[in-house]
């Protein structure tokens, strides 16, 4: 498939169709914006989005969610994408207290291009995560690789074991009783073609050995072997080149704007 149309197949299957959201979550519209968020308020994970545009009256629609989740008193990411109208969203946003975070590419492309033999350094293996020893360990790492970010590890753990059908993890090691030097996740989108790939993390000293391709080429495995026929990623900017170098492609960028009703509150 050319770039376009991976993007308009994204755009169809999981933006429009509002696949992003959590199943958990409750999920509800004002309109043309979609907002999923924990009924507990002091629970991470709350998503807005508006893949249709936010029409005539955008100001008045963003200050509207504005005030429904400081109401709450809950922190919430508006993912936006680079060709979501109006144009100056991302000033109406900002304009309303959210603050814009580090911009990613949407990476884009066919699994079978990717699920090659992973060439590995001697010793070094990638394999599923199995238990919570597994998710310990990578929850270090993510952690020391980004502090403050092990509770996404618990997440997505959490995924695995109320579905293992749709959420897989893995790490790569040298032995078992050590640290991981590298871990990720793989979340099937049921009712679509794709699998995202997700929570990649790599120990510094470890970088630049083919870890990070190892789990993409594992993970797309995985994702052929269930019938999901596409991949996506939102990738920073260390992972991008890696993966086009693979040949996925990027189909448009994302930026997340986050309102924090603690921020707000102390400004």
């Amino acid at each position: 498939m050319t770039p376009d149309e991976l993007f308009a197949e994204f755009h169809r299957q999981i933006r429009l169709a509002d696949r992003d959201a959590d199943p958990d979550n409750v999920r509800d519209r004002d309109g043309p914006v979609r907002r999923s968020y924990p009924s507990d308020p002091t629970e991470r994970g709350a998503m807005i989005e508006s893949p249709e545009g936010l029409g005539d009256e955008p100001e008045q629609l963003v200050r509207r969610q504005r005030d429904f989740f400081l109401g709450r008193g809950q922190r919430v990411e508006w993912k936006t994408y680079a060709y979501d109208e109006p144009a100056d969203l991302g000033a109406l946003l900002g304009a309303a207290g959210f603050v814009a975070e580090e911009v990613e590419a949407l990476i884009l492309g066919e699994a079978e291009v990717v699920a090659v033999a992973p060439d590995l350094p001697a010793g070094v293996r990638v394999r599923a995560i199995e238990g919570d020893a597994d998710i310990e360990r990578v929850a270090a790492l993510h952690d020391g690789v980004w502090p403050g970010t092990g509770w996404v590890t618990w997440r997505f753990a959490d995924e695995m074991r109320a579905r293992p059908d749709l959420v897989r993890g893995c790490l790569v090691e040298e032995r078992p009783d050590g640290p991981a030097m590298s871990g990720s996740w793989l979340r099937l989108v049921e009712g679509s073609g794709f699998g995202g790939l997700w929570g990649g993390a790599t120990h510094p000293e470890w970088r630049g050995r083919g870890l990070y391709r190892a789990m993409v080429a594992y993970r797309a495995q995985l994702a052929l072997e269930a019938g999901y026929r596409y991949l996506r990623v939102d990738a920073s900017p260390d992972s991008r080149p890696i993966l086009e170098r693979l040949g996925l492609r990027q189909g448009s960028t994302t930026t997340p704007y986050v309102l924090d009703p603690a921020g707000v509150r102390g400004s």
